[in-house]
């Protein structure tokens, strides 16, 4: 009979963490270039960038806390 092990909690959630900032930060990089590259005064593309980043960050949260309780 061989036990399995459970994931360890704090690796599991600091993955999660770790996922939403590469998410978060990657976007935010992401609209800042488009920004200096059209050069627009306001930072549009950062902020509608930064938005879309962290719904998708919260999604692929969601997705894995409410897949894991099935």
């Amino acid at each position: 009979m061989t036990l399995q092990k459970q994931p360890n909690q704090f690796i599991k959630y600091s993955n999660l963490f770790f996922q939403m900032a590469v998410i978060i930060g990657f976007s935010a990089w992401g609209g800042n270039k488009l920004d200096s590259y059209f050069k627009n005064n306001t930072p549009v593309f950062t902020i509608i960038l930064s938005l879309l980043g962290i719904a998708a960050a919260l999604y692929i949260v969601l997705k894995d806390f409410i897949g894991k309780k099935k």
